[in-house]
């Protein structure tokens, strides 16, 4: 829960600083200006990309919870038993060991989401966030992909 908070906390507060800067940006156009006019353009451009990716990013996070809450539902969330170093971080060999695991099922079951989930989860043990963002990409969108319609002959329009 703290995670949480914490997330919406920092992003109000870049939602705050967006504000600010599409605010100044303005008031740089009303200069009249040309060199104040471009930096007051490129001011009110850049909160528009930055919310663009607030939004894109909290989507992305809430579609991972929804995922995790279901599988937990299901009893397929993994468990957290790797070994760890005394400093807390999980040990390389054993991430490794679970990612090839991870890999072969995913490879087994490339059409299953939660096979996908799961293998997303290894990638980020393994310290490779990347490709841990694009499996757990893959997972929402084989989620949310609506299942295929049973083949009953040709549709008919009218």
């Amino acid at each position: 829960m703290g995670g949480k908070i914490t997330y919406i906390f920092l992003a109000a507060v870049l939602v705050l600083v967006f504000g600010v800067v599409a605010m100044e940006g303005v008031l740089l156009l009303l200069t009249g200006e040309p060199a104040a006019m471009g930096m007051g353009a490129v001011a009110f451009v850049l909160p528009c990309i930055g919310g663009w990716f607030l939004w894109a990013n909290t989507r992305f996070a809430r579609s991972a919870n929804r995922l995790a809450r279901t599988l937990e539902a299901e009893g397929g969330l993994p468990v957290d038993d790797l070994l760890r170093t005394p400093g807390g971080r999980i040990d390389r060999d054993a991430a490794d060991a679970v990612f090839a695991r991870r890999q072969a099922e995913t490879e087994e079951a490339p059409g299953d989401w939660r096979t996908w989930f799961r293998l997303a989860v290894a990638y980020h043990d393994a310290r490779d966030t990347p490709r841990a963002r694009k499996a757990m990409q893959r997972a929402i969108t084989l989620h949310d992909a609506k299942p295929p319609r049973p083949d009953n002959g040709p549709v008919r329009t009218v």
